[in-house]
Parts: C-alpha cells; sequence; structure tokens
C-alpha cells in the first residue's frame, strides 16, 4: 500500500467515525448529498437548497427587509405559546382534512404565492402545482410566477388559487383578473400590503449579477418610464388604492376575493365591510416593513375582528407542525407556507417540495394526536396558553 491509498484509508475512518457524524447537524453537502428520505424536519432543506442554487437567488428567497427583525421575530414568537394537552382522549382514528372555498384539502395547510420559483429549479411552479396536487392541497399561484398563469393552471387538474397584483389601470388589472378566473383559478387572492417594495439589502448587494424576476405583476415599460418617486421610493399601483377597490376586484373575479397582507383587527373589520370573503394575515415574509409584527401575535384580534364572518389564513414562518397547530387553536382556518416549499424545490425539485408537505402533515398529526385533538375541528382556544 503506498501512503497515498494508506491516507485514504485513514480519511475514510475518521469520516466514519460516530464522533465526526454527531458533530454535523447536517451532512456535508460537498462530500455527500444525502438521499431524500434522510431528512426529518423542514429546516433541513435551506442548506441543501442554498448549495444548490445561485447565490443571488438564495439571497432573494432567504433574505429579509432592513435589520430583517420581522424576519426573526416571525419565528421568535411561536416560542411564546404553549399547549393545554388533554389525556385519555380517543384519538385512534385521525382527521386532518378540512373544506375551503368549496376545495377539500388532506390538511390545512396550503401553498403561499411566491415569486419566480424557476429562482429554485427549472421546473418552477409546475413542479411545485404537482406537489400540491398530490399532496392534495392547494397552491395559490403567485402574479409574478416564472410561467404564465395559463401554463401552471394546465400542469394538473387540481384546485389553485391565484395572487393578484394589480397593474397600473383598470383595464390592464381587470384583464389579468379575467384571465385567472379563465384558467380555472377558484379564489382570487389580493395581496394589499405593497405600496412600496421594501428596502431588502441582501438583492440588492446582488443586483449586479442577480437575475431579473419578473411575471404577470412586474413593471411594465409604461410604469418604468414614469417619473422617479421624489423620496427614491419605488411606489406600486397599489399606493393610490383604498378599500372600495376590492368592490372591483369582486365583480370582475365572480369568484370569492381575499386580501392578503391583513395585520390588524381594524383592517379584519374593514374587509369584512368591503365584502372580502377571507383574510390573510401576513407580513409578507418580513420582506417589507421591518418591525411589523409577527402574525401568530396579531392573529387573534384579526380572528376576533373577522368573527365567524370569513376564513381567516395566516403565513409567514410557520415551519413546524407544533406553528399550524398553534394557528389552528387561535381560530385560523388554514396556514399558508412559502420559503419552505422553495427550499424542497430547490433542494430535490417536485419530490423535495412533497416532502416538506408530507413531514409538516405528519408533524402536525403528530400534535394533534398527543394534545387530544383528533380533528380539526376539535382544535379550540382551550389547547393553547399565550405569554405575554
Amino acid at each position: 500500500m503506498n501512503r497515498r491509498n494508506a491516507f485514504r484509508n485513514l480519511a475514510a475512518f475518521f469520516a466514519a467515525s460516530p464522533l465526526t457524524r454527531g458533530q454535523q447537524d447536517i451532512p456535508d453537502t460537498r462530500e455527500r448529498y444525502p438521499a431524500l428520505d434522510e431528512l426529518v424536519n423542514v429546516f433541513e432543506f435551506e442548506p441543501l437548497c442554498k448549495s444548490r442554487i445561485p447565490k443571488p437567488s438564495y439571497d432573494n428567497i432567504a433574505g429579509g427587509v432592513d435589520n430583517e427583525w420581522s424576519l426573526r421575530h416571525n419565528r421568535e414568537a411561536f416560542d411564546r405559546i404553549s399547549f393545554r394537552p388533554r389525556v385519555l382522549v380517543n384519538t385512534s382514528r385521525m382527521d386532518l382534512s378540512t373544506t375551503l372555498f368549496g376545495t377539500n384539502l388532506a390538511f390545512p395547510v396550503l401553498i403561499a404565492p411566491t415569486a419566480g420559483h424557476q429562482q429554485a429549479h427549472p421546473q418552477g411552479e409546475l413542479a411545485t402545482a404537482r406537489a400540491a396536487a398530490a399532496a392534495k392541497t392547494v397552491m395559490c399561484v403567485s402574479n409574478n410566477s416564472s410561467y404564465s398563469l395559463e401554463k401552471v393552471a394546465e400542469a394538473t387538474n387540481a384546485a389553485k388559487w391565484w395572487q393578484l397584483y394589480p397593474a397600473e389601470d383598470d383595464e390592464a388589472t381587470r384583464g389579468l383578473v379575467n384571465r385567472a378566473v379563465s384558467s380555472g383559478y377558484k379564489v382570487i387572492v389580493v395581496t394589499v400590503d405593497v405600496p412600496y417594495l421594501g428596502h431588502r439589502e441582501r438583492p440588492l448587494r446582488d443586483a449586479p449579477r442577480a437575475p431579473a424576476v419578473r411575471g404577470e405583476g412586474s413593471r411594465s415599460k409604461r410604469a418604468e418610464e414614469a417619473p422617479a418617486h421624489p423620496y427614491g421610493l419605488q411606489a406600486r399601483p397599489s399606493s393610490t388604492w383604498d378599500w372600495t377597490y376590492l368592490a372591483r376586484v369582486k365583480d370582475w373575479a365572480k369568484t370569492p376575493v381575499l386580501v392578503k397582507g391583513i395585520l390588524t383587527g381594524e383592517d379584519a373589520e374593514l374587509a369584512v365591510t368591503h365584502g372580502a370573503d377571507g383574510v390573510v394575515v401576513s407580513n409578507h415574509g418580513g420582506r417589507l416593513l421591518d418591525y411589523a409584527p409577527a402574525t401568530i401575535d396579531v392573529l387573534p384580534e384579526v380572528v376576533q375582528a373577522a368573527g365567524k364572518k370569513i376564513p381567516v389564513i395566516v403565513d409567514s414562518g410557520f415551519r413546524r407542525g407544533t406553528d399550524i397547530l398553534k394557528a389552528l387553536a387561535i381560530g385560523a382556518s388554514a396556514v399558508q407556507i412559502g420559503r419552505p416549499v422553495l427550499w424542497g424545490l430547490g433542494a430535490y425539485g417536485q419530490p423535495g417540495v412533497e416532502k416538506v408537505l408530507q413531514l409538516l402533515e405528519t408533524e402536525l398529526a403528530l400534535a394533534m394526536g398527543l394534545c387530544g385533538k383528533a380533528t380539526i375541528g376539535a382544535i379550540d382556544k382551550s389547547l393553547i396558553r399565550m405569554e405575554r
């Protein structure tokens, strides 16, 4: 045996050592990419996704705004909620299914609208839509999808929702809504929390080498030629809206219309007053206004304001089945998942998205079973204790 072979054998011995393996939080992707069935929670997908996609794409997916306080706080806020589990309850027959706007879901987790899935994988939203169909849940397709809304609609026969960023004028916006409805989208989700683009510093630093993320809602040539904002802000069409705009969208859509971006009870009340069919509690994943509250913190006041008149959905920061159970206990009808879907897509394509959803479903079922709740309908506020 020569010296080179001896060194290789010694390196292999240390690599196989239980001590060495115990020091690794996740497999070292430089040496070996783990099989999909080796991953045990959603968090493990992020570094694998990061290792497989360009840095500007990862930064665009991962980054928050300014100091990223809201991004961090979305996660930290869950730690202030604990369970009050009940025992000696028959949970041998679990049922996580629910129904939203006439669509039966295997469990109350939907895919949130996130832009440019081709940043993570060439198949982009087509793969994500197929994963949602396989998991028997709903994908809300972003207005800034990598593929046209028609092409994503054709990817599966499963029910889908569509997110609307209204265009510069009513004619263009109505055209978008008509295309979505004609393509079979069952619900229109109007995002209302983006009058101006947030100051996201990671993508700004990557700007010279970052690929543009363009889609149906990208700024038109006419908008790009408009006079610069006096304060240097990147204004969006929604900076000119008020609550009366919702009636126009409802008239065009003739489908359920949800309002996404609600963070206060007052706005939830206005959404009900102006005819919204549901609201999505969202701080845009910490990507718009830093020091916006964590969505799980404001969910109670939004649920109270909405009463039982309309469903309340929530997103931003959900990573565990226990996170989902806490939101359901507060009164949410469902939870939307954003970044973890892109992590799964970037790491493994469609199977990765399916695995992310499967892990969340299994974690939710386990948490419910351990808390003495066999069905979604059995979950209520008595299940949790919220610290102040």
